[in-house]
Order: structure tokens, then sequence, then C-alpha cells
């Protein structure tokens, strides 16, 4: 794996049994993600891009094929080292946010560094340094119920953030909230990118978050169609 790769597959393949019938949702998938890249994978529903998106998260495995992430292989590791791999490497952002309700702000970005053991006062520090980047240092205390969908979007993505990942993996995270708070979305992991250097993977119909990277890969039917550099 060459210098400067966070994420490489190899003939990625996945296949699924639905009754007597198997679906190939990826046919054999080689790419490659650079460090710094913010790149977004676009094409039509069942085309394979949400199942690329969770063989590079380690929430599925492959039929066939390996993934790498800095180097490592994870189609071998097991649940432990998986774990770890999430853990440490991986941030997510999900289209629903997927934060805990019971928690506030802070306590939700908060616990990815909570579960992987650091200091409290480090913990604290960074959930705050975290909100404020994203425009939330007047909302740490608020629970999701007490946040709109562009703020509790802007929660995620700071939690995908709290253990300095080598990756952050997006999903449709556009998806759930209007044209104009979406905007504002792509604009602050554009400026995350950019100014962090954080590599971002991101799957969306969104035409904006696609011209907004520096990469679009666009799939049909379990394979890479084309390959856009966005100036």
């Amino acid at each position: 794996m060459e210098n400067g790769v966070v994420v490489e597959t190899v003939n990625l393949k996945k296949n699924y049994v639905l009754g007597k019938t198997i679906v190939h949702a990826l046919r054999g998938i080689d790419f490659k993600l650079y460090r710094g890249d913010m790149c977004t994978i676009m094409g039509p529903s069942g085309c394979g891009k949400s199942t690329f998106l969770n063989m590079i998260g380690a929430l599925d495995t492959p039929t066939e094929g390996e993934v790498y992430i800095d180097n490592v292989n994870i189609t071998t590791l097991n649940d432990k080292r998986v774990t770890e791999l999430r853990r440490h490497k991986l941030g997510f952002i999900f289209q629903f946010y997927n934060l805990i309700p019971v928690l506030t702000a802070i306590e939700n970005v908060e616990l990815p560094m909570l579960i992987a053991k650091k200091p409290k006062k480090e913990r604290l520090e960074r959930a705050q340094e975290l909100l404020e980047i994203v425009g939330l240092g007047d909302r740490l205390h608020h629970r999701p119920d007490e946040l709109s969908g562009g703020e509790q979007q802007r929660v995620s993505i700071a939690r995908a953030l709290a253990n300095e990942p080598s990756l952050i993996l997006a999903d449709e995270p556009t998806g759930d909230i209007d044209t104009n708070t979406g905007a504002e979305i792509v604009e602050l992991m554009g400026r995350i990118n950019k100014e962090q250097g954080t590599t971002f993977l991101i799957v969306s119909h969104d035409q904006s978050v696609g011209k907004k990277g520096n990469r679009l890969i666009r799939f049909r039917d379990g394979v890479i169609e084309g390959e856009e550099t966005i100036d």
C-alpha cells in the first residue's frame, strides 16, 4: 500500500442471497482514497454505494476481496480488533444523526472518548472545542430534542471527530435536513477537510456534496462507472 493511502479496496465483492436469487451488490471494486481527500460517491439507489461504505466501515464483511485501512487488512481482523479499529481509526456521520437522546450535546461528543478511556478533563476540553468548531458553542448542554436537525447533524460531525480518526465515513449526511441547512453542513465538512486535513468518504444523492470535495466517484450496478476530479 503506497504512502498517503488511507483506504484501499482490492477486487471487493459483496453478494446477497434473496430466496433463490443472488444479488451482486459489489462486483469487484478496486479503489484508493488518499489522505486529505474529500471524496463523494454518487449513483442511483441500489447501485452498491452504501454497501461499499459499510465494507470500509467494517459494518459488513465482503464476499470476496480485501479492504485496507492505514495498511491493515481489516477483512482478516477478529471482532475485538474490528472494534478497536472503529474506535480509533473511523468516525461515522449518519443520515438520522444517531445521537443518544438522554445525553446533552457535549455528552454525546464526549462519549467516543469515554469509551476510548481518555481522561475526563481531556474529554470535556476536546468535546467543547469540537462543538465550538461546528458552531454550537452555545448549545453544549442542550439535548437532541432541543436542537434543530441541522444542529443535531453538527453534533454528530463533532462526535465523529472526537477520537481524531484517520477517516470520516458519512452516509447521506444532508438527507434528513432542508436544502439550506444541508448547504451549511456541506460547507462545514468542506471547511474541516481543508483546515484540519480530515479525510472524508461520503455517500450522497446531494449534488452540492459532490461538488464540494476534490473527487467524485459514480457507481452503477455494483461497479465504479467513472470518476471526476473537482477543482
